[in-house]
């Protein structure tokens, strides 16, 4: 295991850019890919990237809020405390490897930008506090807990086909989370990663003489500026309203009663702008005035700079492989080997391909949807199973996909390619289980 994990480190060391690099190194390689596998002409892929490059801006918007309001959530003084306290229960590195990897799973079950910013804040809580572990792999194992995002709550395959009015409703119809999320296959594969994550960042600990430890002292000198400074009240009526604490409790309270009346008007049923709502309106709350609230927001904000950058060239990117037909090139590639039993399996191997071009669910969803709606149709393979195929892809090679490592990345202070070595081993264990639960439950 040591060596390769050796292995794995190294050549993500010397190899893995920049994320920003990266996507513009896959916009040639989709733009070349284009050129040889299908049709089109040099001026027609151009004109296919210029033309989807601002096609996800309100998809990203949505994206932005969820990280942000994750984050503020995450960052409020009363989750600080929760943090601090679970730090204490692990006693050895070890311990803190599992105990991160656990609790960066249930908050990425939850709600992924919750998780993506949790599991980073809890990470670094435990390297103050737990002495000899090694900083990479508790940052690796923090943002290895994402992988069970797309088949949780914040999920947005499985949330948007719940949704009345989503695009693909016609071929469809409206998917109730029960046979998404809350389906047994699922609920299992969750649960197996749960048991197998934790046991495996584990045995990936490096030995003592190439454990990287960080001093805490360093960590404590970048506390969030919620966590370091003190709350001070001007004498003006404008300073006293944004440091009122009554302004924020009938803002948040708005928001909690809306929130019970939807809920008990449509039942349980989660989509994007209902979790992004939730989030806000807790961290509104939990950070008790205004003032701390939009301080929280402008850090927050700072990890989705990527997002906002980056975003743009992954919808040029989208452009290209939907308008060229690209995309269907590589999902009718799997489509033509697989049968009744092994669709949901190559389903969830060409979304993880395609998501290392695409990475939003959403969007992905968008690129494969009437491709895999269309096969699982002639084969008689349930929708609800084929979605989530799907959306487990995506969720899959996002441990190869430096994009979403961006906030935990920028909480830390570390590179992509220090933890990158890592989460290549996540990728390929979590793919077995995976894999397994889609064939055969």
């Amino acid at each position: 295991m040591k060596a390769v994990i050796n292995l794995s480190n190294s050549i993500m060391q010397r190899f893995l850019p920049d994320p920003f690099l990266f996507v513009i190194i896959l916009t040639f390689v989709v733009f070349g890919l284009g050129l040889g596998l299908t049709d089109s002409s040099t001026i027609e892929m151009v004109q296919f990237w210029g033309e989807g490059f601002w096609g996800l801006l309100e998809f990203s918007m949505q994206m932005v809020l969820v990280l942000v309001t994750g984050h503020v959530l995450a960052s409020s003084p009363i989750f600080k405390k929760v943090l601090g306290g679970l730090a204490s229960f692990a006693k050895s590195p070890g311990a803190a490897i599992i105990l991160v990897t656990l609790v960066s799973m249930l908050a990425s079950w939850i709600n992924w930008g919750f998780g993506l910013v949790i599991g980073a804040l809890f990470a670094k809580e435990l390297a103050k506090k737990v002495q000899n572990v090694d900083y990479r792999l508790l940052i690796a194992s923090a943002y290895s807990g994402f992988v069970v995002w797309h088949g949780g709550f914040s999920g947005s395959i499985p949330l948007s086909i719940a949704t009345e009015g989503h695009p693909f409703q016609d071929a469809l119809g409206v998917i109730s989370t029960s046979e998404t999320i809350f389906a047994p296959f699922n609920i299992a594969i969750v649960v197996s990663l749960f048991i197998v994550l934790p046991i495996l960042n584990r045995f990936m600990m490096p030995s003592k003489d190439k454990t990287i430890t960080v001093d805490p002292e360093i960590l404590n000198q970048d506390q969030d500026l919620q966590a370091a400074t003190v709350e001070m009240v001007g004498n003006t009526p404008a300073e006293r309203l944004e440091n009122s604490r009554i302004a924020s409790m009938l803002t948040g309270l708005l928001g909690i009663i809306f929130l019970i009346y939807y809920f008990v008007n449509t039942g349980f049923n989660l989509n994007l702008n209902i979790v992004n709502f939730l989030f806000l309106f807790l961290g509104i709350l939990f950070h008790g005035t205004p003032q701390r609230f939009l301080e929280a927001v402008q850090n927050a904000i700072k990890g989705g700079a990527g997002i906002v950058i980056q975003f743009p060239f992954y919808a040029g990117i989208m452009g290209m492989m939907t308008l060229s037909g690209l995309a269907a090139v590589m999902s009718e590639a799997f489509i033509n080997i697989s049968n009744d039993f092994t669709f949901p399996l190559f389903a969830f191997i060409s979304a993880g391909i395609v998501n290392i071009f695409v990475p939003s669910g959403g969007g992905q969803w968008a690129v494969q949807a009437p491709i895999m709606v269309d096969a699982a149709l002639a084969l008689d393979v349930s929708l609800a199973k084929t979605a989530m195929a799907v959306a487990w892809g995506d969720a899959w090679t996002n441990m190869i996909q430096p994009f979403w490592a961006l906030p935990a990345l920028a909480i830390a202070g570390l590179k992509a390619k220090d933890i990158m070595g890592y989460c290549v081993i996540v990728l390929f264990i979590s793919g077995i289980f995976i894999s397994l639960g889609l064939l055969f439950l």
